[in-house]
């Protein structure tokens, strides 16, 4: 888990240590649309779940991955579009309307070996553990990224992670566009992009692709998609603004060259935030966390799994919201069974 700096840490975490730990009914971990949706179903059923939303956790701010999202439009009920930070913030809202108590601390450790549950914050590593009757976790994941030369300056900027999420932004439009990655996702993301840029290049570091026959085939009958082998983005390059070019090195001819494109998106996996379980719940070999299927339960009965932590296929807001909520209600449920 990302530890936040300890400059950030409180002035109060020397006191921290010397006060007894809390219990709670239901403990939920993370701060995207999973976490607050099922902190909003357990609040509304009088459950008052506690919240810790981390301090950078996994070095991203407390809303997840959709704080790095400039412009959602693809979120029901908000018909003009909104930033994913806006989004998170009223999610917030309604969790601390209800009655969520959200904490901004990260948790570093927990053990599910026995109930209730139990659980350490970065500032009380060293001290008596919180406890829980229940876990949900929603700790996200993060997408994988290149750390090319311009990346920083150019992400969300033209750089983007997620094409479904950020594809139709005006920026894309009608604009020639490059996806990295040679397997299902980079096929379905740039499929996917010739909705809206005028070309798509896929940039493939191999001499072939990796992706299902089927995927292969959509990629290369389509006449707006032209597949680069042997191809390797080394810089992102703009007006300082946004992204204009690439600059291409072929690591079969060694020849460098600049491809003109206004949108790149990175398709070469994610990485679930799964670091704290320590093989106590039973995981994919990808990482992602295994659910009993049409639920949210774990292998470990009383912990449950919601949103991109569980979820390598869809990965978009409204189907974390969804599993947040199923999450809540198998919480809500175990907890009546117990009582």
């Amino acid at each position: 888990m990302f530890k936040s700096p300890k400059s950030l840490r409180s002035p109060l975490t020397h006191l921290i240590h010397n006060v007894r730990m809390v219990h709670n009914r239901v403990t939920i971990i993370g701060s995207g649309p999973a976490a607050h949706t099922a902190a909003i179903y357990l609040a509304r059923a009088e459950i008052k779940p506690t919240l810790y939303e981390g301090m950078f956790a996994n070095g991203i701010a407390a809303g997840g991955q959709l704080t790095t999202t400039t412009e959602i439009e693809n979120f029901p009920g908000f018909p003009e579009g909104l930033t994913g930070s806006e989004l998170m913030e009223k999610m917030k809202q309604q969790s601390e309307r209800f009655g969520t108590e959200v904490i901004t601390e990260t948790v570093a450790k927990v053990d599910l070996s026995s109930r209730p549950f139990k659980f350490w914050t970065e500032f009380n590593e060293d001290a008596e553990p919180n406890t829980t009757d229940a876990l949900i976790l929603a700790t996200g994941a993060s997408a994988k990224r290149m750390n090319l030369s311009g990346e920083d300056t150019y992400w969300q900027q033209g750089i983007s992670a997620c094409a479904v999420c950020d594809g139709a932004v005006p920026i894309f439009r009608n604009k020639p566009l490059a996806v990295i990655g040679g397997g299902d996702s980079a096929c379905e993301e740039a499929c996917f992009l010739t909705k809206y840029g005028s070309k798509v290049y896929m940039l493939v570091r191999k001499d072939h692709l990796r992706a299902s026959t089927i995927m292969q085939r959509r990629a290369e009958k389509n006449d707006k998609i032209e597949i680069l082998y042997n191809t390797e983005a080394t810089e992102a390059k703009g007006d300082g603004k946004f992204l204009s070019s690439l600059a291409l090195y072929n690591n079969k001819t060694k020849q460098k060259s600049e491809l003109p494109v206004n949108g790149l998106f990175y398709a070469i996996g994610h990485t679930p935030a799964t670091g704290i379980l320590s093989g106590q719940v039973d995981l994919y070999d990808t990482g992602y966390v295994k659910t009993v299927p049409g639920s949210a339960m774990t292998s470990v009965p009383g912990v449950f799994a919601a949103g991109d932590v569980q979820d390598s296929r869809y990965r978009q807001a409204i189907t974390s919201a969804g599993s947040g909520c199923m999450a809540a209600l198998d919480a809500e449920k175990f907890l009546a069974e117990q009582e």
